[in-house]
């Protein structure tokens, strides 16, 4: 049932972030260009972020969550928006590659938090989970990516 409510939360989040910036789009009649048209096409980019208190997000109830969107621009419920977009596009959106921020000095316990992220990215499907040993050790991971 975890697992459920889980998928169903960033599913929820998910739609949201990405047809947010939809609604209230004006319609024109064929064959005519309304004023407002964007210029350029971009691909989606639009994330869910989840964290939680366990070993896996299979056994733990995420307890926050946050939307990042990044394109056209950084928005979203994530504290840290601008910079945390900033950061995806330095990794290419490869969360594997965030920069470990140096000279943090954390401490040895074992608290296990989890972190999902599941959305798009640049238009591909996104779907990353890590386990960290502590919230420390979560907020060397990249500046502001993690940071909510």
């Amino acid at each position: 049932m975890r697992n459920t409510a889980r998928w169903a939360a960033t599913l929820g989040l998910t739609a949201t972030a990405v047809c947010g910036p939809l609604t209230g789009a004006a319609f024109a009649a064929p064959g005519t260009v309304p004023s407002t048209a964007p210029t350029t096409l971009y691909a989606p980019s639009a994330l869910v972020l989840t964290l939680g208190r366990g070993e896996s997000a299979a056994t733990t109830t995420p307890h926050r969550a946050v939307t990042l969107t990044c394109a056209p621009t950084a928005s979203g419920t994530h504290p840290a928006a601008n910079p945390a977009c900033a950061e995806l596009r330095a990794a290419d959106g490869d969360l594997n590659a965030l920069a470990v921020r140096g000279g943090v000095a954390c401490t040895k316990e074992y608290d296990p938090v989890v972190v999902t992220v599941d959305g798009v990215w640049r238009g591909q499907r996104v779907s990353y989970e890590r386990t960290f040993a502590n919230e420390c050790v979560k907020t060397t991971y990249g500046s502001s990516v993690f940071a909510f």
